[in-house]
């Protein structure tokens, strides 16, 4: 393994889509030819962070015995993390020598994930991860808590999982001519990740200027000569029209730019990759 190389980073949790994470990381790795890495993380703040209150509600006769009780029981519970967090990786490591990785990299790390991640970004070519955790896993109209975050905190790209794994066949753009969608044009041109696979071009606005921004995106991604191009102009509402379009076509995987605008206009209107993140039942890789 050439230890110069980026990797791909797949970030598993227990929840159900933790499999389906690690497949989607294996098609990756292989298909670009790159090291994976399957990091689990345990924050032990939040853990504290709830115990350390709870000895002022005691006199002060006791407060010392119930603090040395807390100490015991965080000491407990942090070596089964660490033990059920070992257990995770062993699990997945041998799902995706399964799925055909020869020497995967395992990696368990103390802290909170976005920290986690914002250290190795120099490091990671592409990033895959759950739509939601453990903790919203049963709650297909949540989000990860911290998924947000951690999309505007990193500039690589995150394939955002949201069920499981089927080898793609096909992918959508979702074209606006920004910055971000262009960039998703030059990598779906030249990244051998799509070589071969079905690329639909999808810009959702008015006709004339539709038209045109389809018409410069598909001679760019046609110059390779290596996938069939399709493109669409939907009408109304993006983020309805895309999933919807998802569906129709049975698109196994969607790319689009993440967050262009700023959080007060987020706050304000709502956000375009939080609406597509909670409505679309495929992938989505999203770039910033």
């Amino acid at each position: 393994m050439d230890n110069n190389k980026q990797i791909i980073l797949a970030c598993i949790d227990g929840s159900k889509l933790s499999e389906a994470v690690c497949d989607y990381a294996a098609w990756i790795a292989q298909r670009v030819d790159a090291p994976l890495k399957l990091l689990h993380t345990i924050d032990h703040h939040h853990e504290k962070a709830e115990t350390a209150d709870l000895s002022g509600n005691f006199g002060i006769d006791g407060r010392d015995h119930l603090l040395e009780e807390m100490t015991d029981h965080e000491q407990q519970s942090g070596k089964l993390r660490i033990q059920q967090g070992k257990e995770l990786l062993k699990t997945a490591k041998q799902r995706v020598i399964q799925d055909g990785i020869i020497d995967p990299i395992t990696s368990l790390q103390h802290g909170a994930l976005i920290e986690s991640l914002i250290e190795l970004e120099e490091s990671i070519r592409a990033l895959v991860i759950g739509v939601r955790g453990k903790v919203h896993e049963n709650q297909s109209d949540k989000i990860g808590a911290k998924l947000e975050s951690l999309i505007r905190a990193l500039h690589r790209p995150i394939l955002v999982v949201n069920g499981e794994f089927n080898t793609p066949q096909n992918i959508m753009i979702a074209y606006d001519g920004s910055e971000a969608a262009e960039k998703a044009v030059d990598m779906v041109a030249t990244s051998p990740l799509y070589k071969g696979l079905t690329c639909h071009l999808v810009c959702a606005g008015k006709k004339a200027t539709a038209d045109n921004l389809l018409e410069k995106a598909a001679q760019k991604l046609s110059a390779g000569g290596d996938k069939e191009i399709i493109t669409t102009r939907l009408k109304g509402k993006a983020e309805h029209e895309l999933c919807e379009y998802q569906d129709s076509h049975n698109i196994d995987m969607t790319i689009m730019g993440a967050f262009s605008h700023t959080r007060i206009h987020d706050l304000l209107l709502g956000s375009f990759t939080v609406k597509m993140l909670m409505n679309t039942k495929r992938s989505l890789l999203l770039l910033r």
